[in-house]
C-alpha cells in the first residue's frame, strides 16, 4: 500500500479510537459552552474559522492538482464547496447568537480537523485518484441524491431552530418535520450528506470522512438530546437522537 492509503487508514483508525470519548464528553461549545476550556472567541466567527479550511483547502486542491479532471470529479467539487459555502459563510451569521462565546481550543481542534479532512480529499482527487468512472453511473447518481437530501434535511433543521432563537425567548423544544422523530434533523442530514458524497466517490478519503462525520455528529446528537429531556419535563419521549426510530 501506499504511504497515502496508510496515512488515511491511520486516520480512520483515530476515529475508532475517538469515538468511545466522545460518547462520554459533552464538547463545549453552543449550548453546551462552559468556562475552564481557556480563552473564549465569538461564536460566529469561530464557526467561520472552523469551517474555511474545508472550504479553501479541498477546492483548491483538486483544481490546481495534475490529475485530469471529469464530470465526477467536478460534480464532487461541486457538492463539497455548496455545502461548505453554506457552512462558512451562511449559516454562521445566521446565528442569533450575539455575544456568546466558544473556547478557542474547540475553534483550533476544529481548524484541524477540516484542514486533515480537505487535505485527504483534496490530495485523492486532484493529486492520486485513478481516472474517473464512466459517468453517470448508480453510485454516483445514488450517492449525489443522497447528499442533496442531506443537505435539505440540514438546511430545513437549521431553519427551524434559528426561527425559534429569533424570537428571542431562549432554547424550545422544536416541532414539525424530522423534528417530530429526532432531536437533531440537522446533524442526521449532515450524516446523510456525507454518507451520499463517499458513495458517489467511492474512495478511502471520502469513507473516512463520512465515517469521521458520524463519529464527531452521532455522540453530538446524543448529547443534545439528553440536554432537551434535562431541560424540558415534556419533551416528546418517543424521540430518538439522530437516527429515526433507532438512535
Amino acid at each position: 500500500m501506499s504511504t497515502f492509503t496508510w496515512l488515511v487508514l491511520i486516520w480512520i483508525a483515530v476515529a475508532v479510537i475517538t469515538f468511545p470519548f466522545l460518547l462520554r464528553l459533552r464538547v463545549p461549545y453552543g449550548r453546551h459552552t462552559t468556562t475552564g476550556w481557556g480563552p473564549m472567541i465569538d461564536n460566529r466567527w469561530g464557526w467561520f474559522w472552523m469551517e474555511l479550511p474545508a472550504l479553501l483547502i479541498f477546492p483548491l486542491m483538486v483544481v490546481f492538482g495534475p490529475r485530469e479532471k471529469d464530470a465526477l470529479t467536478w460534480l464532487l467539487l461541486l457538492l463539497w464547496t455548496v455545502h461548505y459555502v453554506n457552512r462558512t459563510l451562511i449559516f454562521p451569521f445566521r446565528l442569533k447568537t450575539s455575544g456568546k462565546k466558544m473556547p478557542l481550543l474547540i475553534a483550533v481542534s476544529a481548524v484541524c480537523f477540516n484542514g486533515v479532512n480537505g487535505a485527504i480529499n483534496g490530495w485523492w482527487l486532484g493529486f492520486a485518484a485513478p481516472p474517473d468512472r464512466a459517468f453517470p453511473d448508480a453510485l454516483a447518481f445514488i450517492g449525489a441524491a443522497l447528499f442533496v437530501t442531506g443537505m435539505l434535511i440540514n438546511l430545513r433543521a437549521d431553519a427551524r431552530l434559528i426561527a425559534l432563537r429569533e424570537r428571542g425567548d431562549g432554547y424550545k423544544i422544536p416541532r414539525g418535520g424530522l423534528f417530530e422523530r429526532i432531536s437533531c434533523p440537522n446533524h442526521f442530514g449532515e450524516i446523510l450528506e456525507w454518507t451520499g458524497f463517499a458513495l458517489a466517490a467511492w474512495s478511502l478519503p471520502a469513507f473516512s470522512f463520512a465515517l469521521w462525520t458520524f463519529i464527531n455528529l452521532s455522540p453530538r446528537a446524543q448529547n443534545h438530546h439528553a440536554w432537551y429531556r434535562e431541560r424540558f419535563a415534556e419533551y416528546p419521549r418517543e424521540r430518538k437522537a439522530v437516527i429515526p426510530y433507532l438512535w
